[in-house]
């Protein structure tokens, strides 16, 4: 195994002394990051085989990916919890040992020749990292090459490592064997005290510490007096460690080696490095994708319930106030005020879209440059697993209860068109939600920005200002609000042909004290709609369903086109 032990200054500085060493060997590899990579509400072997489904190519056999999964959970000890979910910040699961061991078999199902791991250890506690490290060394024992970063190992873990790389300021300060590490540094003037970690030892001294210095260096007599004059001391002694292993026996046989593997490599190392191969096709990787996504929703259904919950529920209180609208002035502000209503709920409720592609970004990123899938098969099956049980149902049982418990106009089609309307309504909102979000990492920030937008899109959706009164200069914005263009189609769906006017609530009509503020009464839907500057034609109905389905193909486009160019090497 090598180690690599890094200054706490140098958390951007390469961990290897050649990138060429580090990338000819990525090629072969395969890389864990510091963060867990996998989907807690899957079980430990749903991981794994969803891992193997994707990596390995569609000649190996379902049987043999079967056989190399249960291959691995036996080499990782995870027998026992095979079957357990990994487990969710709402669901309890697998210890984190088990999940650390289950992140690193994910890596293991292409059986690399060569495993990156970047502080397998943080968080756990130091019983059951000494556990991981044991086992990565039972797996270096056969045959494996396994290369990780660490912070301040205990004794029982360094003793494990066969070298030892050492790093400061984005220098390399010792890189050979970690037996003779000791040796090397008594050398140049450091000597390890008796019964003191040797890791917390190298670290004192890649950092510069003043008493480590003053204890372990001779020549060292004077201690740094200020911030500034300490931070030149630590820059002087990483350069001076640098320059003295730069002349030992150990940088000589390090260069040598580097030479040979990195001749003829240096002008397309970058580009084969970032390049992306995939061992299966875009059909296959959408199959085992959206299964997954939809097995994490059943998983973890508590947004899921609570959406259609809150949904019935508004379905009923809404449906309650405005029950049985007539056909007089009462009943024709009703239908406004219920359209306004139900335009504007679909779009609030579309902000819960903004999780879709935040909460798993780091999953996304590290699955992607590890050739699990395409950005357009992870997007595609998030868009399914999305729209169709958090849109369109929630949809379909807002449209039901308020559509009789208002007492809407009695016709199919009437009923229907609603229904797609609120729908298409509802998919473009999610659409501009996921444009705003892909690509972010702070859900605040996003929530933000669609609230702040769907706020102006209302003050032109046609209820709250008359769009023919406002100014031309500003009246092009009514274009942009997606409330507008389903509210216009509920209102010619709902109101052409309707009478308000009737001998029986004429009078009504006239006196009422709603309307009075009105310049003139409305006795047909027709004249209303008119007067708010809508054609009620045909085609007046269906191009703002046409202007929807143009707006959510644009938003996700760009959505697409943000989780594409997203930055996904660091």
């Amino acid at each position: 195994m090598y180690l690599w032990i890094r200054s706490t200054g140098t958390e951007d500085a390469p961990y290897c002394m050649s990138w060429w060493l580090l990338l000819s060997l990525c090629m072969q590899g395969q890389h864990k990051t510091q963060d867990d990579v996998v989907m807690g509400t899957l079980t430990v072997r749903e991981n794994l085989k969803f891992s193997a489904a994707l990596r390995l190519p569609k000649s190996v056999k379902e049987q043999e990916k079967n056989e190399r999964v249960n291959q691995i959970i036996k080499e990782l000890g995870l027998s026992k919890v095979a079957d357990s979910k990994v487990g969710t910040q709402f669901t309890r699961g697998v210890s984190g040992g088990e999940r650390k061991r289950t992140n690193i078999g994910m890596e293991l199902i292409t059986d690399p020749a060569i495993l990156f791991l970047d502080e397998p250890t943080t968080g756990l506690d130091a019983s059951t990292a000494n556990a991981v490290i044991l086992l990565l060394k039972r797996m270096a024992k056969q045959g494996k090459t396994i290369i990780f970063s660490i912070h301040q190992p205990r004794y029982s873990i360094f003793r494990l490592f066969d070298n030892l790389t050492l790093l400061a300021v984005g220098r390399v300060l010792y890189h050979g064997p970690t037996q003779h590490a000791i040796e090397y540094f008594q050398s140049v003037g450091y000597e390890c005290e008796p019964y003191n970690n040797p890791a917390d030892f190298f670290l004192d001294i890649i950092n510069g510490d003043s008493t480590a210095a003053a204890m372990s260096k001779t020549d060292e007599t004077n201690t740094a007096e200020s911030t500034e004059e300490h931070t030149e001391y630590d820059k002087t002694l990483a350069e001076k460690l640098a320059e003295k292993y730069s002349n030992s026996a150990y940088y000589q046989e390090t260069k040598a080696v580097l030479e040979n593997i990195s001749l003829g490599n240096k002008k397309k190392t970058k580009a084969v490095f970032r390049q992306i191969t995939y061992a299966n096709s875009f059909l296959h990787q959408l199959k085992w994708v959206s299964k997954r996504t939809f097995k994490n929703l059943v998983g973890n259904p508590h947004a899921s319930i609570a959406q259609l919950c809150v949904t019935a529920f508004l379905g009923l209180v809404v449906g309650a106030i405005f029950f049985g609208v007539k056909e007089d002035s009462a009943g024709l502000q009703n239908r406004v005020g219920a359209m306004f209503f139900l335009t504007t709920n679909q779009c609030f409720s579309s902000i819960s879209a903004i999780e879709l592609f935040v909460v798993e970004k780091k999953i996304f990123i590290h699955e992607y440059i590890s050739g699990y899938y395409r950005t357009s098969a992870y997007f595609i099956s998030k868009l399914m697993a999305d729209l169709i049980p958090m849109r369109t149902i929630p949809s379909i049982i807002f449209t039901c209860i308020i559509y009789f418990m208002l007492g809407l106009k009695p016709t199919v089609e009437a009923f229907f068109t609603m229904m797609f309307t609120l729908m298409m309504v509802s998919y473009t909102a999610t659409s501009m939600a996921l444009a705003i979000a892909a690509g972010q990492s702070v859900v605040a920030v996003a929530n933000l920005l669609m609230t702040i937008t769907f706020v102006f899109m209302i003050i032109f959706s046609g209820l709250l200002v008359n769009l023919t009164s406002i100014m031309s200069w500003l009246s092009w914005l009514k274009y942009f609000s997606i409330p507008r263009y389903g509210m216009t189609a509920l209102q010619i769906n709902e109101l052409t042909g309707l009478n308000f006017c009737s001998s029986s609530n004429n009078t009504n009509l006239i006196s009422n004290c709603n309307y009075r503020q009105l310049s003139r009464p409305w006795c047909t839907g027709d004249e209303y709609l008119k007067n708010q500057g809508i054609d009620a034609s045909s085609w007046g109905l269906w191009q703002n369903h046409l202007a929807l389905a143009c707006m959510t193909v644009i938003f996700l486009t760009v959505a697409y086109l943000k989780l594409q160019f997203m930055k996904k090497f660091s």
